[in-house]
């Protein structure tokens, strides 16, 4: 089982480069943004089916291995304002009851090991998958993010709202539906952020790191 990483280093802001764009993002003109892309994902998905390993899990492994390589993706701050930012962030994902079609909120410990990650998610899906409540498995690490999927639906954008504010400024990540285009399997994946933390750079970034995971298993799932 793995060791929870909730390691964090405080950010020194008359230090930080971002400082004044975390100001102005934040004091003058709250700003987030959104940014929609369809993946090819064909080389994990015929990995995975090779492997009979279930792709939802590769699917949170691979997002939070990129992200653990971007650091304007995992920002944070403690209750007394100091920003943080953390070594890992671990996924926090729903999961749908059939008898009833109601979600549960999960979140299962990232451990850059694809196996051990692999085997701590399908512990907290035997473990908490069938309790029919929105959080059943608590507490919650304070470094988690929320990343989901809507298999059902081959979306062109999505964009969550949230109506409190929040204490993170960890990415929102949405996947949707696979489709089939030429023989290759396209899938949907929205990235939400606070523009205090980054740019349409860094997201293209991400989206750049992701896809090249998603054509190369073979170098990014560590067994």
């Amino acid at each position: 089982m793995t060791t929870l990483n909730i390691h964090q280093t405080p950010i020194d802001q008359t230090t930080w480069p971002r400082r004044e764009y975390f100001y102005y993002f934040t004091k003058m003109m709250p700003t987030g943004f959104t940014l929609n892309v369809d993946l090819d994902v064909t080389a994990t998905k015929e990995w995975l089916a090779a492997r009979q390993f279930k792709f939802n899990a590769a699917y949170l492994y691979l997002v939070s291995k990129v992200i653990a390589q971007l650091p304007e993706f995992r920002i944070s701050r403690t209750d007394d304002g100091q920003l943080v930012r953390y070594d890992v962030l671990h996924p926090s994902y729903s999961v749908m009851h059939a008898d009833d079609h109601t979600i549960s909120s999960l979140w299962t410990a990232y451990d850059a090991n694809f196996n051990r990650f692999y085997e701590n998610y399908l512990a907290d899906q035997k473990q908490f998958g069938d309790a029919h409540t929105p959080m059943p498995q608590a507490p919650q690490s304070a470094n988690t993010y929320m990343i989901g999927s809507i298999p059902w639906t081959h979306f062109a954008s999505y964009t969550p709202l949230p109506f409190a504010p929040l204490n993170t400024f960890f990415p929102v990540v949405q996947a949707g539906k696979f489709v089939n285009e030429a023989g290759r399997w396209q899938m949907p994946l929205s990235v939400t952020i606070h523009h205090a933390v980054a740019d349409g750079y860094h997201v293209s970034q991400f989206f750049e790191r992701l896809q090249a995971a998603f054509d190369h298993p073979d170098e990014w799932f560590e067994l």
